[in-house]
């Protein structure tokens, strides 16, 4: 298995095999360095893009955040970790949380100008170790598997990443990541729950991505897995999808949920995951990111710089004409109504065509 391709394959493989050593051995580990301040940052790798209020904030490389109250002026945020960032989300204008490498998360309570630590990846397998280590009923092949996994996660240290966070409000949100890493809070992030027992991925693939579409809470996963929240239950069950390729992204309004992922692949469903619709999207690299606008209309970005609008509710998708043909990993609407793609280079904004 493989972790999601952003910016650079070999930084991400990289951090397989040699996170756990760095993080518990090496003084210059990223959870014990602050992001170090620098006039490039802009430039350098951005993975996520999130509105906090009017507020746009990215983050990437080596810790890096960064905000504008204009979308051209920028400000590089106080972070506690030199740790690649992945994700981003702001429930509200002041409350947010970025996730990432090193099984990082963090907080912030002002907008995104200064940033503290929640969790790091040792500390969340010490949850494994406490929440599976002991299982009330051991002869079971769940709970056997569950105690593998935690002893796993021990022993590896802090090398799985965090891919994705989403917060329903200030108190509850859920971080998923690599090998069905998922934790719940209800209380802002002060304590974190173990739910990979609650998760239907035997497999233990990548979860991606998490955002609620079509009226529901879904995850984009690896070889096509497709997971919708049952509130009833507390727990994700799997959905069928006829695509078994990896999915990188989720979307949607309140009666379509639209996941997107490798070679061009979009599959759309206005009936809450019971059955899915390949969309057109007209091209074959692989989709990024996605997000609704204002106006309703849907917008995607491929790994090959391509940005994508439909105006039918994610049925058909017309390549948008931009300044710039340059691979996006995350995108956000400005408050004037433009789209700001983070990649490779950093931050651009686009007043799509």
């Amino acid at each position: 298995m493989q972790y999601k391709i952003l910016f650079a394959p070999m930084v991400l493989g990289a951090a397989m095999i040699t996170g756990s050593v760095a993080a518990e051995t090496d003084f210059r580990s990223p959870l014990a360095l602050p992001a170090a301040k620098s006039s490039l940052a802009l430039r350098a790798p951005l993975n996520a893009l999130a509105v906090a209020g009017k507020r746009l904030v990215a983050a990437g490389q080596r810790g890096h955040i960064l905000y504008s109250d204009d979308g051209k002026n920028w400000t590089q945020a106080e972070v506690p970790v030199s740790s690649d960032l992945t994700a981003l989300y702001f429930p509200s204008a002041q409350q947010g949380w970025a996730v990432g490498h090193e099984g990082v998360i963090l907080h912030t309570a002002d907008g995104g100008a200064t940033w503290t630590r929640q969790l790091d990846g040792k500390q969340a397998a010490a949850l494994m170790s406490r929440h599976y280590g002991k299982p009330a009923n051991p002869d079971e092949p769940g709970a056997r598997r569950l105690q593998q996994d935690a002893e796993s996660f021990a022993a590896q240290g802090a090398d799985k990443p965090f891919l994705d966070v989403w917060f329903e409000d200030d108190k509850r949100g859920f971080v998923i990541g690599a090998f069905n890493l998922i934790l719940r809070t209800e209380d802002g992030g002060q304590s974190w729950t173990p739910w990979l027992n609650r998760v239907d991925n035997p497999k233990a693939l990548h979860l991606y991505a998490i955002r609620p579409a079509g009226g529901t809470l879904f995850i984009a996963a690896e070889q096509g897995l497709v997971l919708k929240y049952d509130r009833a239950q507390g727990r994700f069950t799997s959905l069928e999808l006829p695509y078994k390729g990896t999915l990188f992204g989720v979307t949607g309004t309140e009666n379509m949920a639209l996941v997107y992922g490798l070679r061009g692949n979009a599959w759309r469903s206005t009936d809450g995951g019971a059955s899915w619709i390949k969309a057109d999207t007209g091209v074959n690299a692989g989709i990024a990111s996605g997000m609704v606008r204002a106006d309703g209309s849907v917008v995607l970005a491929s790994q090959a710089g391509q940005v994508l609008v439909s105006s039918d509710n994610g049925i058909s998708f017309k390549r948008a004409k931009v300044t710039t043909a340059a691979p996006a990993f995350a995108m956000a609407e400005t408050s004037n109504g433009a789209i700001a793609l983070g990649g490779i280079g950093g931050v651009r904004v686009e007043a799509l065509k």
